[in-house]
């Protein structure tokens, strides 16, 4: 199948984002400073009922203070849960029905090639964490996301998506030969995201279910995502000097998030694709971009799926 073609847009801001009064937005990985703690600071700002997402109380209260200190209104709430492990993704799910109708999930949370590693569940660290806790989340809380009336899933990916050469389509619990490239295998699972996203939509329209799926990246920004993958952590020696290497050419984190926001709130189609509009969607001004050719094959989203779902144990409706 043809690459999806480009398609301009006015230039959008955040001051674009409508009434989000009454409306539920969970967000997941939102440490402070990131993009996840910037996307629910201005759903937030616009009056949404934000709930962050992530493995630790600690820093998930510290970007809850963060947001009250901007707007004073906001009451965020919490959800503990590490998205790499299926066991927390299912008890965060099971905790997450108190709070009813959800009308935004943002799949932030996310790994960037870290050293070699695999889950209790026996999985590749990366795609546990960037696609397979994601996906048994986004199914789990699928009856909330109907129950919204009109659900919106977007979950982030990446320009790196075009590096990867093929979908993970392999089993991920299976040792893989040779020398294991972190790059290549991250650029895998932010392709994955877009399988993901595009089976998503297509399925939710063809069950006739009131749930749209968008994707978006946010070119190269500011946030410790390369230092806590390369070192584990985000200060201290050569995590130091990574964060002030990639802050030095990058945009702002509170900039990357913007393409994640316009998939969140603005009025585009399912299967939309958001990213910075300038060169080489590396920052700039959001807008709609096309994603690879790969992304758009129908049979790998149709066989990434069922193999999402043997592994995660879930079958959407």
């Amino acid at each position: 199948m043809s690459e999806a073609p480009e398609v301009a847009t006015d230039t959008w801001s955040p001051a674009d984002i409508p009434d989000q009064a009454g409306r539920t937005a969970l967000v997941t990985g939102t440490t402070l400073g990131g993009l996840g703690h910037h996307t629910a600071l201005e759903l937030a700002r616009r009056g949404a009922r934000v709930v962050l997402a992530g493995r630790s109380e600690e820093k998930l209260a510290a970007t809850a203070a963060a947001i009250r200190s901007e707007v004073p209104a906001a009451a965020p709430e919490q959800l503990h849960v590490d998205v790499a492990s299926l066991s927390s993704v299912r008890r965060a799910a099971a905790d997450a029905a108190r709070l009813g109708p959800i009308d935004v999930l943002v799949n932030n949370a996310g790994v960037m090639a870290p050293p070699y590693s695999r889950t209790e569940d026996g999985l590749e660290l990366q795609l546990a964490t960037n696609h397979l806790g994601p996906f048994l989340l986004t199914g789990l809380l699928l009856p909330q996301l109907v129950a919204s009336g009109a659900g919106t899933v977007v979950t982030v990916s990446s320009v790196m998506h075009r590096v990867a050469r093929s979908a993970p389509l392999g089993d991920p619990r299976a040792e893989q030969p040779g020398r294991y490239r972190r790059w290549q295998v991250y650029a895998q699972t932010k392709l994955a995201n877009l399988l993901f996203t595009y089976e998503l939509d297509r399925r939710a329209r063809a069950a006739a279910v009131p749930v749209k799926a968008l994707a978006a990246h946010p070119g190269l920004a500011g946030t410790h995502l390369a230092a806590n993958g390369q070192f584990g952590r985000a200060t201290g020696g050569a995590a130091t000097i990574l964060n002030a290497a990639v802050r030095a050419v990058s945009q702002p984190a509170a900039r990357g998030a913007w393409p994640t926001l316009m998939a969140a709130t603005a009025d585009l189609p399912g299967a939309t694709y958001c990213g910075p509009g300038g060169l080489q969607e590396v920052s700039g001004p959001p807008r709609v971009v096309s994603s690879s050719q790969l992304s758009h094959d129908e049979d790998a989203q149709r066989r990434l799926w069922e193999l999402s779902e043997r592994v995660t144990g879930i079958r959407y409706p």
